[in-house]
């Protein structure tokens, strides 16, 4: 009697263990409410920038992305100006803003409301407002059904890079990188600084006008690791502001 007693405390203590540890699932890029923050390793970042005091990470590489929530769009007040890639905005072609996905990727992206789907390029970064996650071109937005309500429920599918008709994942760590210095809303300004870094540095350096700002550039250089190299390098003299960009 004594040891089915002993025996009896002895699974009733074990079974009174610790739980065992639950599993959280992370899906990549899916949107933090849903899912939980996830901490983003600096290394992982192709580059950082900051909106709103708000500082955001751009993937190396759209390989393997996929993402669920809302997408809106935006056109008339916007055709014509320059965007993050340094392309002009075009309302009328298949294109599309995105925080954090490289720019010239391409993505499939499926209105999970009536099942429409459309191909658009990443040339632009956005939309910068809560719950959004995609701001599409009108032309996309057509394409899709959702010009009249203005937003919809959207997946995103990274395909890559479209070469000869096909999608392929790309080298991210090459293509024409930029180091930003300095960004100015008076263009007098922009340049005076640019002939002042061109002359002190004796550097090839450029500006473009992003987003309402006249932003001057170094470069081009040819790879990721020489852009990194040249940004350190401008840090160290001063320049502490500055960014690596790839256009």
């Amino acid at each position: 009697m004594v040891r089915l007693l002993l025996l009896f405390l002895a699974l009733l203590f074990a079974g009174c263990g610790s739980a065992p540890e639950r599993r959280v699932v992370v899906v990549p890029g899916y949107p933090p409410a849903r899912y939980g923050k996830v901490p983003v390793k600096p290394k992982k970042c192709k580059y950082t920038y900051t909106v709103k005091g708000k500082t955001y990470c751009v993937r190396r590489s759209a390989r393997g992305f996929v993402q669920v929530g809302i997408a809106s769009w935006y056109g008339p007040g916007f055709h014509g100006s320059r965007t993050a890639s340094g392309e002009v905005y075009n309302m009328f072609k298949l294109t599309a803003a995105h925080k954090t996905l490289p720019l010239g990727a391409y993505v499939r992206v499926i209105n999970l409301e009536n099942g429409r789907s459309v191909i658009v390029k990443i040339n632009d970064r956005g939309p910068f407002v809560p719950g959004r996650i995609i701001d599409l071109s009108y032309a996309a937005a057509k394409r899709l059904g959702m010009l009249k309500k203005g937003t919809a429920k959207v997946k995103i599918v990274a395909l890559g890079r479209r070469v000869d008709g096909r999608y392929l994942p790309e080298n991210y760590y090459r293509g024409h990188f930029y180091v930003q210095v300095g960004a100015f809303r008076n263009k007098l300004n922009a340049y005076r600084f640019k002939w002042s870094v061109s002359r002190r540095y004796r550097l090839s350096v450029r500006v473009v006008r992003l987003k309402g700002f006249y932003r001057v550039l170094v470069g081009p250089v040819g790879s990721y690791k020489k852009a990194l190299a040249l940004k350190r390098w401008l840090r160290g003299r001063g320049l502490s502001g500055s960014f690596i960009i790839n256009l």
